[in-house]
């Protein structure tokens, strides 16, 4: 049997974060949804289907997968935006359901067991994405509840701090293996773990009294910055001098991080390294926000937040969210974003007052309005952004790059 995660036609839903990752690379917790699939089906070899557009690049990165081909005639598909758990690690394990039959929760296909002829198009190959209806209408479908999954573009951050405490039970919190100031303080450091390589420097509070915090090899923690309560600091990540990191933050690699941050999802090489707010938010790969940026996460009348999306609005039934911003996009200085914002991918905004709600991708400006950000320009930042940190922009990516900026509305191709 071939297990295999895929993306279906509510990716869509999930954009600008998906823009330039399968929904599969995005982060919950301390993990993202395909680490959370490995660590409950260990030495399962799992294949992977995705847009067209993004294979080459994922190929690229993951050269020893399978990526969008088929190997076994048995087939177990497995929604992407499933957040794998014990419970959905054992039931792969135990390859239900049984062939023929898919498992379905509030319309959406969850899981799907069926012979590789139903998912193979004229071409020999898998949907750009996985159509769930006409799939269910070639299986008997199972109707099940109480899995969770990604609908919506803020659910990320509405599951992250169940997500993030549910990985903590993985992590060898009590043990502090890097090296800590003597003038460092780590308060219950049964609660804190400090991979081997990582620096406390002089001052710093690693507070794990109400929470875990981890801080993972390479990373650096300056002085006087206060880290407290379910954080999760990445591979080679610094948390800036007078950082107040409060609670429930999880930090990719190589992130830079300063000012007030609480209730965030920062992906790998993203900064926010200055002073400012960042609350219950999601911040994609490249991302950079200049000295002073600031959001709001909370409405002056405290009611429910609304996003506007593709110019609809959506409520999303949270009291808290900010901003959620797709990869390569900047702000300048002082910039200040409203509640529930969106930004595209390779946005830049500047400028005095509020941007609008939904600022699009590959766009220039900022409350005054938006002009385009030319696809030229755009390519060449984020190839410098990328090779300071010492990542190459490898022509895979590029023609990625280039493929959302010339799709429709740059989203996902229907």
């Amino acid at each position: 049997m071939q297990v295999v995660l895929f993306e279906d036609r509510q990716v869509r839903r999930l954009m600008p974060l998906v823009a330039l990752k399968p929904v599969y690379g995005m982060t919950v917790g301390c993990r993202t949804i395909r680490e959370k699939f490995e660590r409950h089906l260990p030495g399962m070899n799992l294949s992977f289907h995705l847009r067209r557009a993004l294979a080459p690049v994922y190929r690229e990165s993951f050269p020893d997968v399978q990526v969008n081909s088929v190997v076994d005639d048995d087939l177990l598909l497995v929604n992407g935006r499933i957040i794998c758990d014990a419970a959905v690690g054992e039931l792969i394990a135990r390859s239900v359901p049984e062939s023929g039959t898919a498992l379905v929760q509030d319309g959406e296909l969850l899981f799907a067991r069926l012979p590789a002829s139903l998912v193979l198009d004229a071409d020999g190959l898998f949907d750009d994405c996985l159509d769930g209806e006409r799939l269910k209408a070639d299986l008997r479908c199972i109707s099940v509840e109480g899995f969770r999954l990604l609908s919506f573009l803020w659910d990320a951050v509405a599951l992250h701090t169940d997500e993030l405490l549910r990985d903590a039970s993985f992590l060898p919190l009590g043990r502090i293996e890097g090296a800590v100031h003597p003038s460092a303080v780590i308060v219950n450091p049964s609660n804190v773990f400090v991979a081997p390589g990582a620096v406390v420097r002089a001052g710093a509070v690693i507070d794990g009294g109400e929470g875990f915090v981890a801080i993972g090899e390479g990373a650096i923690v300056e002085p006087q910055a206060v880290v407290m309560q379910n954080v999760y600091a990445g591979s080679s990540c610094r948390i800036k001098a007078g950082a107040r990191v409060y609670s429930n933050v999880s930090i990719g690699r190589g992130s830079k991080i300063g000012g007030e941050v609480e209730d965030c999802i920062i992906e790998a090489y993203a900064n926010k390294q200055h002073d400012g707010f960042l609350g219950h938010s999601y911040l994609s790969h490249w991302c950079n926000l200049g000295a002073g940026t600031s959001t709001s996460d909370l409405k002056n009348n405290y009611s429910a937040v609304r996003i506007l999306q593709g110019g609809r609005h959506y409520e999303t039934g949270l009291q808290f969210l900010g901003l959620l911003m797709g990869e390569h996009s900047r702000s300048a200085i002082n910039s200040a974003f409203n509640t529930g914002t969106v930004a595209g991918m390779a946005a830049n905004v500047f400028g005095a007052g509020f941007p609008p709600k939904e600022i699009p991708s590959f766009a220039w400006g900022g409350s005054g309005g938006f002009e385009a950000y030319g696809i030229e320009p755009a390519v060449q930042t984020a190839r410098k952004v990328m090779a300071r940190r010492g990542v190459v922009m490898s022509a895979a990516y590029e023609a990625l790059f280039r493929f959302m900026a010339d799709a429709p509305n740059h989203s996902i191709p229907e």
